[in-house]
């Protein structure tokens, strides 16, 4: 198959990783000099907890002609670059497209697609369970297994399942449908924004959020009370279980993250203002419909992404 990568970060870099391991025709788009180092080194990717480095070669390309035709686009960006790529896909006459990340916006952006493309577009959205940072031309990637992605329509399954399956067929990695996936995005930011919050606050020095017990235990806080905004606004709490005990055992999450925290892994996890601010600026707007009150999570917003 004839599939682009677009975007060559952590997830986007191990995911063409997989799909080159499964035997097909891959391209990535990147730029600048991430583009010259893919096209001088390779695709190099350091795999953290497996103790070993691959080096792919793939095919570079530094902009999406309209006329360049695809099987399948694989969009992994930051939540803040998804607004400047969608018109950029809408002249393309690629017409599979699956967006992977923090998403608070699913509906508008499939709709923008469907109303403005040139060529019909089927649309899914994603999730990769990888995590990791970039540096000196490498990625270092963090992964379990042979890496997954959570996936789904808005309207019903995915329309393109076949081609996803035939992607992914020839890998070990794992494709996980939900039904519900813009709810199970929503939750995922729930968990993602408050911790970054915290981390960004102090520079990524773990040592330093460890011991700030007070926005530790705020970052608990401000997760049970987004998830009972989302549970306000009508959206299902999945995985359930995870809501349930953040919010039944916030003592023995704040624990467990700061065992987590504590470890040389959570070092290696990256995250971006820009992100986290537009992913922020997103949840107000549901916050502000909602009853629910959130004074931990407006005081994190208060210290952390005001002084950061």
């Amino acid at each position: 198959m004839n599939i682009l990568v677009y975007g060559a970060g952590v997830q986007g870099s191990y995911l063409a990783h997989v799909l080159v391991k499964g035997g097909h025709d891959v391209t990535v788009l990147a730029r600048g000099k991430r583009a010259e180092e893919l096209e001088k080194e390779g695709l190099v990717i350091r795999h953290y907890l497996q103790r070993k480095t691959t080096v792919d070669r793939v095919r570079i390309i530094r902009r999406l002609e309209s006329g360049d035709a695809y099987d399948l686009i694989f969009v992994m960006m930051k939540y803040s670059d998804f607004g400047a790529v969608l018109p950029i896909l809408e002249e393309n006459v690629s017409r599979h497209i699956v967006l992977v990340g923090n998403n608070m916006n699913t509906y508008a952006m499939q709709d923008h697609l469907s109303k403005h493309g040139t060529s019909p577009k089927q649309v899914a959205f994603g999730f990769q369970t990888t995590a990791g940072t970039r540096t000196d031309g490498r990625v270092i990637c963090i992964r379990v297994g042979h890496g997954e992605m959570v996936i789904g329509g808005l309207d019903g399954p995915v329309p393109f399942r076949s081609l996803l399956e035939q992607a992914f067929m020839t890998t070990k990695y794992k494709l996980s449908y939900h039904d519900q996936i813009d709810a199970w995005l929503k939750n995922h930011m729930v968990l993602v924004v408050p911790m970054n919050m915290v981390i960004l606050f102090h520079s990524f020095q773990m040592k330093q959020v460890v011991r700030d017990n007070r926005r530790m235990r705020q970052l608990v806080a401000a997760m049970g009370e987004g998830f009972r905004v989302l549970e306000s606004l009508g959206y299902p709490l999945t995985p359930a279980k995870q809501a349930s005990w953040i919010t039944g055992y916030p003592n023995l999450i704040r624990c467990a993250l700061k065992i987590f925290f504590m470890l040389p892994v959570s070092r290696l996890i990256d995250g971006t203002a820009v992100e986290l601010t537009a992913l922020n600026e997103d949840f107000t707007e549901w916050r502000a419909r909602s009853n629910v009150p959130t004074p931990n999570w407006n005081a994190l917003e208060t210290d952390c992404l005001t002084q950061s």
